[in-house]
């Protein structure tokens, strides 16, 4: 073939428009212009937007938890503490794990493999738990692995040394670290503080290679010292625990409160959980009887109103009632005592527990002046204590009062109660009269202003009255503490059910304080639904009292005021009415 030289191909030879020409430059031009444009928006309007993407790729935001705060008891002994631990995390969409590398996560996370995978499959997320509160041990363990995409989050487990004895005074927190009962779930703001944050920068293996900033530091909660003595705590529950199963009793409860400062140094519950270990809770294990829980109080009542009627006049401790022939109709219905006594003094009455002889003093009066005497000491107001659950029990408004209702809520029947408010009503008379707040907190011996609420003289003859009820011929001799003079009363009570009283469910309780020369201590027990056998107060309440009291006055180191002697009980005590 010809050769033809390429500068005179024909193809080269053709001349195109000029305007052709200018066109192609012209476009090109303004995709320069374009190219120029954007380039100006993106560095000079859309950097932060561009800097946020950026960052999006290899900088996380922290949080940095803050440390709960401490809860411990009077002496400082840790109730409740926080310990670290580790959240394992995913990105499911970046993990790269070996079969072996999955097997060993799952048993470090004691979950079975086909869950651990089931949750490493998912595409619908970036971020999913796979494990919350890992021991610090096993998390480190977990980092050693080094799986991408598998990542841990620094948290703390609480743990609670003192277990079952403390379970409804310390209560407990959830996964989240908040509070859920008793004291974690009523000061949650004071203990929880205030969670940080701080900027890093990560690897492809999800590791921190650089610390960027700290955002703002973690504010760590505050440490509570409550009211609470760990050794009668303890106390009151193995004694409580004892008595339970001794009558085989549904449930029971216990507070021990201090008359001087108004502390609440032990209060115990059962049945009762570990908040260790909260598999498997049921409500029964939750309920913080003593403030939750309500109950006819039945003669334990009886001294407030015996108290009114001294304060009013009506009678003196000498007065002479006459009960015979144990039974009293009043309308339509009769109330009547365990037995005929005949004429009682004021001071036997309470005695005795004589239903008799409390109803005609108490018809005496007028129904506004006992209800107001039953309101004096908190009955029908939720205590203010700022502890969750607290309740008010039931107080009828006096104009709705019947005869047959004024008579039988002298006695404590037709109007419910807490433990705790009896245990706080009681330390009127172990004051002289007055009545202060509670508390769960401790106070260091600083004084509390009390309310009047009947006169020392009536406070001192209500004494001398409630410590004959632990003497033998009372109620309760099994109240009786060797070597301390004591004095309270007992209740027993049928439990209503569906609306009418149960023939064989019972609520045996006894209030009281000691010594009677100088009161410390106010301690109230409740024993629920006994089904041993007996069932009156005096019988499966107040040994429980006895042993408490005693244990407690001793902690305390409080001097006896009565006489080192065995003690004379007799087998069978008055059988109160009820």
């Amino acid at each position: 073939m010809k050769s033809v030289r390429f500068h005179a191909s024909p193809v080269l030879a053709i001349k195109l428009p000029a305007w052709r020409s200018r066109a192609v430059v012209f476009l090109l031009f303004l995709a320069f212009l374009a190219l120029i444009a954007r380039a100006v928006y993106l560095q000079g309007f859309t950097t932060d937007f561009l800097q946020t993407q950026g960052e999006m790729r290899y900088a996380r935001t922290l949080e940095m938890p803050a440390t709960r705060g401490k809860i411990v008891d009077r002496n400082g002994v840790i109730l409740a503490s926080s310990v670290p631990a580790a959240a394992v995390w995913a990105n499911p969409k970046e993990v790269k794990a070996s079969p072996k590398q999955l097997i060993d996560l799952a048993k470090l996370l004691d979950l079975p493999s086909a869950e651990l995978k089931k949750k490493l499959s998912r595409t619908d997320t970036s971020f999913i738990y796979l494990k919350r509160q890992v021991p610090q041990v096993i998390a480190n363990q977990i980092q050693k692995l080094e799986i991408a995409g598998i990542d841990l989050r620094k948290e703390y487990i609480r743990t609670y040394p003192e277990g079952e004895a403390m379970a409804h005074v310390v209560g407990f927190t959830n996964v989240e670290d908040t509070g859920q009962e008793g004291v974690e779930l009523g000061w949650q703001k004071d203990l929880a503080g205030q969670t940080g944050s701080r900027r890093v920068i990560r690897d492809r293996l999800g590791r921190i290679v650089e610390d960027v900033a700290d955002i703002s530091s973690p504010r760590d909660g505050k440490d509570l010292s409550l009211s609470i003595d760990g050794k009668i705590q303890y106390l009151a529950y193995s004694q409580l625990k004892a008595a339970l199963e001794k009558q085989k009793a549904k449930a029971g409860a216990m507070i021990v409160l201090d008359v001087q400062t108004g502390e609440i140094l032990a209060l115990a519950n059962l049945p009762t959980y570990n908040p260790n270990d909260r598999h498997d809770l049921t409500g029964a294990q939750l309920r913080n009887r003593v403030l939750t829980d309500t109950y006819e109080p039945g003669s334990t009542l009886k001294p407030f109103t015996i108290s009114l009627a001294l304060e009013k006049g009506v009678v003196k401790p000498e007065t002479v009632i006459q009960t015979a022939p144990g039974k009293l109709t009043i309308g339509s219905a009769t109330i009547s005592d365990s037995h005929a006594h005949g004429p009682l003094s004021v001071g036997d009455i309470i005695k005795v527990s004589s239903n008799i002889g409390t109803a005609k003093i108490a018809m005496q009066m007028q129904p506004q002046q006992m209800w107001d005497m039953f309101s004096s000491v908190g009955l029908g107001q939720a205590p203010k204590l700022g502890f969750p659950g607290a309740v008010a029990g039931r107080l009828r408004p006096y104009k709705n009062w019947r005869p047959i209702e004024q008579a039988t809520m002298s006695y404590g029947y037709g109007l419910s109660v807490s433990l705790l408010q009896i245990a706080r009503a009681y330390t009127t008379f172990a004051r002289n009269g007055d009545m202060i707040p509670l508390t769960f907190f401790k106070t260091n011996g600083a004084p509390a202003l009390g309310v009047r609420v009947v006169s020392s003289k009536t406070a001192a003859e209500m004494r001398n009255m409630l410590e004959a009820a632990t003497g033998p011929e009372g109620t309760a001799p099994q109240a009786q503490v060797m070597g301390y003079r004591v004095a309270g009363k007992t209740g027993t009570a049928r439990k209503l059910v569906g609306g009418s009283y149960a023939q064989n469910k019972y609520v045996g309780s006894f209030v009281g304080f000691a010594p009677v020369s100088n009161p410390r201590i106010v301690v109230a027990v409740m024993i629920d639904e006994p089904s041993n056998g007996v069932y009156y107060g005096g019988l499966v309440a107040a040994p429980v009292f006895s042993a408490v009291v005693a244990g407690t006055l001793r902690l305390m180191n409080v001097e006896p005021d009565a006489p080192i002697k065995s003690l004379i009980v007799p087998t069978e005590p008055v059988q109160e009415s009820f």
